[in-house]
């Protein structure tokens, strides 16, 4: 009998070494891409790349403009232009505390971006790590690689690459998820512990939920994968879990409804709302439910073409041949993640892949955990799970071969079209006393974060854009490729506007030409309108906002 136990162990033990340092190996590589991403910080985004998707021309300067124009101008908010974080705090306030060090710059922003990514991964190692731990599946509790794969899998991922580049709402919102489904992971009945372990998960929790949608307020639709998180720590019942997450509830209603009582409601009302009709349409109609859905479900594809199906394949071994896996709590927890927020995809019909990110984290966690397990130790006696263990190990090789591939190469030929044409028009309008330069631009507030020119858009915003422009008189306009009917019917009542200089930029069709206008008095032949009275514009949060004139320059 102990020569039989020492045997069993000593067998073990070098099992357990090969293992670790496998996944050793494995965390290294991932570090090393993790900071390759820090590699050419100020390059366009990815030109030629699968995904073509507006925000790599607005959405860096329009989700962070407030901290922009906080330590550009002195004031955060502009009467009338587009002002979305009056609600959506957290990525501006976290940008704020960046630039308070580096100034306002495109590198620093993205910087903050990469490092956010950083720590998705870490939290996603910690997530599965812990998952693992809780997992009723002894063979789960054991020696798995499916943290250090699943980190791997998301820092050598290039569609992550590209997209965790960008200073959008998109990693923030992806951070704060993976901290929400760890924090639900340690909540525990309060008569099963001490006060402290007890409080201090919920209050993490409570807090985390609002920010959650502060921060990006479709974070609604994933919810629902953090409950069953909960629902899982509460051993399956109901009243369990209304107990245990009570608490968190509570702070997490609290704190929104002071945010928006206290700051919103008094002073930025229209704002909030602006956000919410903005975006508040759906496109999905009973005529097109099918397709919509099918595009859904077939634009994945971005998150990688040996990827997703595995990913795909991964929810089908879950649901029909190992259901066994849905004991752990994370399998379900991801799964939810996935579908909510593609329903919220397909109701909004409006299929940018950045979107897709969101997506891309848990599809990539449960392709860790679903395959890993297939080779498993414990299964390895049946041929059929030899050969299962061994096919599922050759799929993740492949898949990070050919991610590893796309990845390096975005690494070694950067481009920087976009960023060499904001330079220059910078240096024309800086060059140029006359005009004010004030620049109007759907792309403003992405050429005021790589400048430091002042910006208003010419797309959103609570104020008419004719009105806008007759308030704040903006001395140049920026277009791509051409100037659309209703810009031009805003301007010329009061400009005539005089090209400057085009660049080619970026790589889409409709958006590669970034043409410079300026903006002088209108030549004597062309019919002026009576000059309209400007609507009262709104006040400041702090009611200090500098007086029109000041806001040009």
């Amino acid at each position: 009998m102990t020569d039989s136990s020492t045997s069993g162990l000593s067998t073990a033990r070098p099992f357990f070494a090969r293992v670790r340092w496998i996944e050793v190996g494995l965390l290294a590589v991932a570090a090393c891409f993790l900071l390759l991403h820090g590699v050419h910080l100020r390059a366009d985004f990815p030109n030629h790349s699968p995904w073509m998707d507006w925000s790599k021309y607005t959405d860096e300067g329009w989700y962070g403009d407030a901290a922009i124009r906080h330590f550009q101008r002195g004031h955060w908010y502009v009467p009338g232009d587009f002002n979305p974080a009056a609600a959506l705090p957290v990525w501006p306030l976290a940008e704020s505390a960046v630039f308070r060090f580096t100034g306002v710059n495109i590198v620093a922003a993205r910087a903050l971006s990469v490092a956010t990514f950083a720590l998705i991964v870490l939290g996603a190692y910690l997530l599965v790590r812990r998952s693992s731990r809780l997992s009723p599946l002894q063979e789960e509790r054991s020696s798995s690689l499916a943290p250090a794969i699943g980190a791997l899998l998301l820092a050598v991922s290039p569609f992550c690459y590209a997209f965790s580049r960008l200073a959008i709402l998109e990693p923030m919102l992806i951070l704060l998820t993976v901290l929400a489904l760890l924090a639900a992971s340690y909540l525990v009945p309060r008569s099963e512990t001490t006060a402290l372990r007890y409080w201090v998960p919920a209050v993490a929790l409570g807090a985390l939920l609002p920010l959650m949608v502060l921060t990006k307020t479709t974070a609604l639709f994933l919810f629902p994968c953090v409950a069953w998180m909960a629902f899982a720590r509460s051993g399956y019942r109901p009243r369990q879990f209304v107990r245990m997450m009570a608490p968190a509830l509570a702070i997490g209603a609290g704190i929104w409804l002071a945010y928006f009582g206290f700051i919103v409601r008094p002073r930025f009302l229209e704002d909030y709302r602006y956000l919410f009709s903005a975006n508040s349409y759906t496109g999905i109609t009973p005529d097109n439910a099918v397709s919509v859905i099918q595009d859904t479900i077939l634009d994945g594809e971005w998150l990688g073409k040996l990827l997703y199906p595995l990913a795909l394949v991964a929810i089908a071994i879950v649901l029909f041949v190992r259901q066994r896996l849905l004991r752990n709590p994370l399998v379900p927890s991801l799964t939810l993640w996935a579908a909510g927020y593609a329903s919220f995809l397909a109701y909004h019909n409006n299929l940018q892949p950045r979107y897709y990110l969101v997506v891309a984290v848990p599809l990539t966690l449960l392709v860790a955990v679903v395959f890993e397990g297939l080779w498993n130790r414990r299964n390895v006696i049946a041929p059929l799970h030899h050969f299962a263990g061994a096919a599922a190990a050759c799929a993740l090789l492949a898949v990070v071969a050919s991610d590893a591939r796309q990845t390096i190469h975005f690494i070694r030929h950067p481009e920087y079209t976009f960023a060499d044409a904001a330079q220059r028009i910078h240096q024309i309008v800086a060059s140029d006393r006359t005009h004010n330069p004030l620049v109007l631009s759907i792309s403003g507030s992405d050429l005021s974060l790589m400048t430091g020119l002042p910006s208003i858009c010419d797309d959103f915003g609570t104020m008419e854009l004719e009105d806008r422009v007759r308030a704040y008189q903006p001395g140049w306009y920026i277009a791509w490729n051409q100037v659309d009917d209703d810009k031009m019917d805003a301007l010329t009542p009061i400009y005539h506007l005089k090209r400057v200089a085009a660049f080619p930029a970026m790589d889409d069709p409709e958006r590669n030409l970034l043409i410079l206008y300026r903006l002088d008095p209108p030549v004597p032949s062309t019919p002026r309108r009576r000059r309209a009275r400007s609507p009262r514009l709104l006040e400041t949060n702090f009611d200090r906002q500098p007086s029109l004139p000041q806001l040009q320059h």
